[in-house]
């Protein structure tokens, strides 16, 4: 059974802990195995990359690396404050996420079906 991370992707995240402490971001991807998340502009790394093709370009790249879950929070779209994430169950029976500290919804869950 995978393990769980509180945010998603294309969610917006502030980083609590790091060289990168303060920064917010978007998430490009999420890990769950491992519990690592990919954040825009946050935890940068240099690398060098050689030309493998006729017509690529090699020289040094800098990329995202990527982060812990347990030291991103999730930002609200509503109040813009970093929040906790709270499981409600909707009047038709759909799950969402809400924000703890101004009670909105941030996105309804969509149920995976068993086969």
């Amino acid at each position: 059974m995978a393990n769980k991370v509180h945010v998603k992707k294309e969610d917006t995240v502030l980083v609590l802990s790091g060289k990168d402490k303060g920064k917010k971001g978007k998430v490009l991807s999420v890990n769950p195995s491992t519990n690592q998340v990919l954040v825009e502009g946050v935890n940068m790394s240099t690398k060098h990359k050689k030309p493998r093709g006729r017509y690529q370009q090699g020289g040094i790249i800098h990329q995202e690396s990527p982060v812990n879950g347990s030291n991103v929070m999730l930002v609200c779209d509503k109040c813009g404050k970093p929040t906790k994430v709270a499981r409600k169950i909707l009047d038709n029976g759909q799950k969402a996420r809400t924000c703890k500290k101004c009670d909105e919804i941030i996105d309804v869950i969509l149920e995976k079906k068993e086969v």
